[in-house]
């Protein structure tokens, strides 16, 4: 059910040909029409949508009763349904499949969504009766999710600015439009340069070292631009193998360049003046708020609740990881037998001391992790944990051929999500792996229904060749579980408020769900549910497993100071109190300075392409990896306690964190499912860092 929609979108259906417009009846699960959407259909529909999310405000505010809950509160949150509808699938497109012409309708677009958005958050009279209810909430008796979507709703309005005067208001919009701006500008510089390189090989030296499975996946690259030899180019499966493997230094040397050199050129795609520019307008907004700078503005809502917090975490993480890290380097030049290696050897020599050490390369593993076996692998074992199974349905329209859409059933045979997969690299696809929604879960006020998610798993994944199916890497194994655990999280909602439901809760939570799956990767129970050669059907040998085992750690220091690296430039980009206008290549390196293992390469830049703090939602928030870290150590170290597959576990975690979704403090949940508070002390176990007792 689409909630009303089409009551309020009675006075628009006169676009007949939009489908935006329509009803959404092509399946029974009222998915959407993704074989009709075409790009002229955004622009008028959005329109449409923020006059119709206009007029319900309106209705709102001229409301003669007095405020209450269910006719202010409730009544906002159900608004803006077309408006979201349309802006829902058109920011999943610019992720997933873009093209020239959205992304310049996107520059046109972003600024009219941000002033609309900005009219309701800096409605006087809106948060007025909004403050209203709130000053009365302690005699309205609300249960808990309506308290906390009392207490979100009225925080909203005020950490965006309904307390400030007028004119500090026209500021305000002024720098989110900004914001929105410069967010999207320094996204789609990054998706350019990544689709415009690529590194073409003809002679046979040149490829000396790499293995089938890379060589028949540049084979098709190059026979997919028309030429001869190989074709290596940015996206992850093309440039980890090859850095990992290709014997030739120099062209190594050549894409690492290339990769990290990545919009901090000297071209119109460099980065550097808007990495300056959001970051100093990210610190003036939240100075405007009357904050002190950003992250004291976004630590507000997460678990770590300040900076001290945050560096607390990342200085114990440093003091425990980093003798082991730089001991992991010390060993790897002694075995490459240089004092000069350059990050565009560590993959490679990183690599064959692992072979050397434990007689084991990660591509013997490939023959065993064919795609469609380790999507069988992963849903079973989500069946195996919770009792839901999965039904492709081929009538399900997608936005892209490669897409596959499976309708997902709860234990007892009921209906409980849409899931949508999306593998291959492409050239519309921005770089990584993602979990989003195309609809989210909420409960319908008049008749009780429980409306259920439609949920996307986006990736990168190793393409099939000619010759082979897709055969994945154990880090794409992991990276689907990853992805797959946040879905279970937007799949198991089961929240009264949409904004509440799914995924919809602190930074530092979010990535629980996801990292606990990654446990399994390594479990040989796990393994031996799926884990079959693709031409014999052997199951992977126990000794090949106990090898993937033995080498979990192997450069666990290095990893974790790496992410730590990345962890505090992101906190010295956003607990910045005055403008920035340095040298942003400088200012990295300072902050990265006592976490730094490898040689600084002159020209490379990370904040030029650190999505993850300045196109996405994770400014002052990239800790929230490391953080969900130890509480994924401390949550499967229960399983591992009572059984890795035990259901009385699976359905307390389900109950208490992955159903939950924001309508309670994390904490409350986690120990709630845990029964204390989490310890690092499990994390620490796993990696062997030191033995517990």
């Amino acid at each position: 059910m689409i909630k009303d929609i089409n009551s309020k979108m009675a006075s628009i259906t006169e676009k007949e040909n939009n489908p935006f417009f329509s009803v959404w009846d092509n399946n029974p699960r009222q998915t959407a029409p993704f074989d009709k959407i075409k790009t002229e259909h955004f622009e008028p529909a959005i329109m449409a949508g923020m006059e119709a999310h206009k007029k319900e405000i309106e209705a709102i505010i001229n409301n003669q009763d007095k405020p209450t809950f269910d006719n202010t509160v409730v009544a906002l949150e159900n608004s803006g349904e077309l408006l979201d509808r349309v802006t829902t699938i058109f920011g999943n497109m610019l992720s997933a499949e873009t093209n020239d012409d959205l992304d310049n309708l996107a520059q046109k677009m972003m600024p009219l969504l941000s002033a609309h958005a900005n009219d309701i958050k800096l409605n006087v009279k809106l948060f007025t009766r909004v403050k209203g209810v709130y000053d009365e909430r302690k005699q309205l008796h609300l249960d808990k999710e309506q308290a906390k979507l009392l207490k979100d709703t009225y925080e909203g309005f005020a950490r965006n600015g309904a307390n400030l005067n007028d004119e500090d208001k026209v500021k305000l919009r002024d720098l989110s439009q900004r914001l929105s701006v410069a967010s999207l500008m320094y996204s789609q510089n990054i998706l350019k340069e990544t689709n415009d390189y690529s590194l073409h090989l003809t002679d046979k030296k040149d490829v000396e070292g790499l293995p089938d499975s890379s060589l028949e996946a540049a084979k098709l690259a190059a026979k997919e631009r028309n030429v001869g030899g190989w074709v290596f180019t940015l996206d992850m499966p093309s440039y980890a193998p090859f850095m990992k493997y290709a014997a030739n230094r120099e062209l190594r040397h050549t894409l690492y360049m290339a990769y990290n050199t990545k919009c901090a050129k000297d071209n119109d795609r460099n980065n550097f003046g808007l990495v300056k520019d959001i970051a100093n307008l990210k610190m003036e907004l939240a100075q405007l708020l009357g904050y002190k700078d950003y992250a004291d503005y976004a630590l507000e809502e997460r678990m770590a609740k300040d900076e001290q917090d945050v560096f607390k975490l990342l200085d114990d993480l440093k003091t425990a990881y980093l003798p082991k890290a730089k001991q992991e380097v010390d060993e790897l030049k002694v075995f490459a037998k240089t004092d000069d290696l350059q990050p565009w050897d560590f993959s490679y020599y990183s690599r064959k001391m692992k072979e050397s050490l434990y007689s084991f390369d990660d591509e013997e593993l490939r023959p065993y992790f064919e795609l469609n076996n380790v999507i069988k692998g992963v849903f079973g074992l989500a069946t195996e944990l919770y009792g839901i199974t999965f039904k492709e349905n081929n009538n399900i329209p997608v936005y892209h051929p490669d897409v596959k859409v499976f309708e997902v059933f709860d234990g007892d045979g009921k209906y409980l999500a849409v899931l949508y997969t999306d593998f291959f690299p492409r050239k519309g696809k921005k770089d990584g792996a993602w979990m989003t929604e195309f609809k989210g879960q909420w409960i319908d006020d008049k008749t009780g229904e429980n409306s259920r998610p439609h949920v996307s798993l986006v990736m990168n994944f190793t393409k099939p060749t000619e010759t082979k199916p897709a055969l994945l890497t154990l880090g794409e194994v992991e990276t689907f579980l990853h992805e797959f655990g946040h879905s279970l999280h937007g799949m198991f909602a089961d929240t009264h408020y949409e904004s509440l439901s799914g995924t919809n809760v602190y930074w530092d939570f979010v990535e629980l769900p996801s990292q606990f799956m990654e446990n399994y990767v390594t479990e040989k129970q796990f393994l031996d549910t799926f884990a079959r050669h693709y031409k014999t059907g052997e199951l992977m040998p126990a000794d090949l497993i106990g090898k993937v085992k033995k080498t979990r750690n192997y450069l666990c220091g290095y990893q974790c100071i790496r992410q730590l690296s990345f962890g505090y430039l992101d906190m010295v980009w956003f607990t910045r109190e005055k403008p920035f206008d340095e040298d942003v290549i400088t200012y990295e390196h300072e902050a990265m300075n006592e976490v730094q293992l490898m040689p600084i390469v002159p020209g490379c830049s990370m904040s030029v392409q650190f999505s993850h703090i300045f196109a996405g939602g994770y400014s002052a928030g990239y800790y929230s990896y490391k953080w969900a870290e130890v509480l994924d150590a401390d949550a499967f170290s229960l399983f591992q306690e009572k059984g890795i597959f035990n259901k009385e576990v699976a359905q307390s975690f389900r109950d208490n964190v992955l159903s939950r979704g924001g309508t309670e403090d994390p904490s409350e949940l986690y120990e709630r499912f845990r029964g204390r508070k989490p310890t690092i002390k499990a994390l620490l176990k796993r990696n062997e860092i030191y033995e517990q007792n």
